[in-house]
């Protein structure tokens, strides 16, 4: 039976080496990936488009600004493509969804499995309890050299509130850096909140606040391993799609 092939964006970097392990244990062929200051033992190719025609798939985790132009490298070559990258701009969203059309496209800003569940529940807990009575706050942390803000699990929390409701996250509003006098809570729109410092690879923790109770479900990635193995799993899932913009959920068969 002949190896998938996949293909690293970005393999000298912290997720690449990751990447690269998991590839290998889940039984599949490195084809090589692109590097910015190049990487010892594996293949490097001079560009993108390159990458995707040697690779049956590609997962990219490197950064919003090289987003847009995997995405198209992906439609262009037409090969199935990962994206894990958080922070995406309307533009660069509006790329991937553009690549969408043409190749099968896994884009989450959380590949964790358990997180995967997480948003599902969520949405339940959402549709029963109404922002009338609970209102929605996010707070998360993560290392210090993370460069955007709220986190792209934390949008997707959000999201998954919204949904919930019936409504799409910028119908609900969303309420960050909350300073000085602010005046009462407003009714319905979710609060943010980001934490940054030392190096925590992720929490995040939703907390429905009513009158008399709350609940507060939380998410703590404690290896960024567990994103690369996620990745990898929907690589597999993705080799065998028709061309469209899927998630994790899919991936994991959840409803």
């Amino acid at each position: 039976m002949t190896k998938l092939r996949i293909g690293i964006a970005g393999i000298s970097g912290r997720m690449g080496h990751l990447l690269v392990e998991e590839v290998a244990a889940a039984g599949a062929e490195l084809s090589g990936g692109t590097a910015r200051h190049g990487a010892e033992g594996v293949t490097v190719f001079p560009d993108a488009d390159a990458l995707f025609a040697a690779s049956d798939v590609v997962i990219d985790f490197t950064n919003a600004s090289a987003a847009e132009a995997n995405a198209a490298a992906a439609a262009r070559v037409g090969k199935p493509f990962i994206l894990g990258t958080s922070g995406l701009s309307p533009a660069q969203e509006a790329a991937v969804e553009a690549a969408a059309k043409v190749v099968p496209l896994v884009y989450s800003s959380n590949f964790a499995p358990a997180a995967t569940v997480l948003f599902a529940l969520i949405e339940k807990f959402a549709a029963a309890l109404p922002p009338e009575q609970f209102d929605a706050e996010i707070v998360e942390m993560h290392h210090r050299q993370k460069v955007d803000a709220p986190s792209g699990t934390a949008i997707m929390m959000g999201q998954a509130v919204a949904r919930g409701r019936g409504k799409t996250l910028a119908e609900v509003g969303m309420e960050s850096g909350r300073d000085g006098h602010t005046g009462p809570r407003a009714t319905g729109p979710i609060g943010f909140a980001a934490l940054r410092g030392g190096q925590v690879v992720g929490e995040h923790t939703l907390l429905f606040a009513g009158r008399s109770e709350h609940v507060s479900l939380t998410h703590r990635s404690f290896d960024r391993r567990v994103y690369a193995t996620g990745a990898v799993q929907a690589a597999f899932w993705a080799a065998r799609q028709q061309p469209g913009l899927y998630s994790m959920r899919q991936v994991m068969g959840i409803a």
